[in-house]
């Protein structure tokens, strides 16, 4: 699942308004998705929104791709091969179908709708991800979330958590990471992070009170979604900076919406991301790839995929250099 992007999607800004930042300062950055094949080019195809050049995090978020609703009998779903991963933590969410994870721990877990599953790779780990027999429409998200320095070499690990519905004003919550309604997630995360998928309505309008340290994004999924004074489009990902002390949803459509809310403090390391790994230098990189490519311990081996692990691809012919968010207005 390679995230290096010949051509990052555009930033369009939101409403203009004086909310005591910088004249002139949008409320809300709408970063637009740009289509990826998931694991080669013959595969499923997917909607990503992070990372882009207008933005590499939200908090420690550091990617995200959305599919679906994806008609397996006729896409052949989701199949990924055994890959490697470094520096992160992978959460994986779906709104329908069921996909079997495979990783180097011996975990074999089935990721159902409204069950968060969450797997550590810091220093290394491998595993693959396939579309059940069973499922007829795929749908849903795959997120990062960087490590930081202090904890990028951490252990592997896997949790699973079904978060409880709450239900506000119209609206349903799924807090799977972190707190946000009156709910917390007892789920180990390395950074101060906020996960949730919620449901509106139609026509109903949320005000949800968060935490002023976080910056936020809110992924659309399905429905026009207005975000504070600004309207999000499926697949758009809607950016707050740091500050708001509450967060203003309204669907405005006639049918039920759906979004992602992801948050945490803003993450000030520079990271390095290419292919399926993400480090501090070139070097990392490097030494990453040709430990995946040699078999070694590193990664470990995931049994009972019925084919070959994916092969790394060719390092750019060029120093891969650090990323970080642009300055914060």
């Amino acid at each position: 699942m390679s995230n290096v992007e010949a051509e990052p999607a555009e930033l369009r800004c939101g409403a203009l308004v004086d909310d005591g930042r910088q004249t002139g300062a949008p409320l809300v950055d709408v970063l637009s998705a740009r289509e990826v094949p998931l694991g080669g080019p013959r595969a499923m195809r997917v909607r990503r929104t992070l990372p882009q050049r207008a933005r590499t995090l939200i908090g420690a978020w550091c990617f995200a791709d959305h599919y679906g609703p994806n008609d397996v009998p006729t896409s052949g779903g989701m199949d990924v091969a055994p890959h490697p991963h470094t520096g992160l933590q992978t959460v994986s969410w779906l709104f329908s179908g069921e996909i079997e994870h495979r990783d180097s721990l011996g975990t074999r877990a089935l990721i159902r709708p409204g069950e968060m599953n969450l797997m550590t790779g810091g220093y290394g780990i491998s595993h693959s991800e396939v579309s059940t027999p069973a499922t007829t429409v795929l749908h849903g998200v795959q997120l990062w979330v960087a490590l930081p320095e202090e904890h990028r070499n951490a252990d592997r690990g896997f949790q699973h958590h079904v978060p409880e519905p709450v239900r506000i004003d119209g609206a349903e919550i799924r807090v799977f990471l972190g707190s946000l309604a009156g709910s917390t997630a007892p789920v180990r995360t390395f950074t101060p992070l906020v996960g949730a998928e919620i449901t509106l309505e139609p026509r109903a309008a949320i005000a949800l009170p968060v935490d002023t340290a976080f910056e936020h994004g809110l992924l659309v999924d399905s429905g026009d979604v207005r975000l504070l004074d600004t309207v999000l489009r499926p697949a758009e990902l809607g950016y707050v900076s740091c500050g708001a002390d509450a967060l203003t949803v309204v669907n405005e459509s006639d049918g039920p919406a759906r979004v992602m809310l992801l948050g945490g403090p803003p993450f000030e390391e520079e990271i390095v991301m290419w292919w399926n790994f993400i480090g501090r230098s070139h070097e990392d990189i490097v030494q990453a790839r040709k430990d995946w490519e040699a078999s070694s311990d590193r990664f470990g081996a995931v049994e009972g995929y019925p084919g070959h692990r994916l092969p790394a691809p060719a390092l750019p012919n060029a120093i891969i250099t650090p990323r970080r968010n642009p300055p914060r207005r």
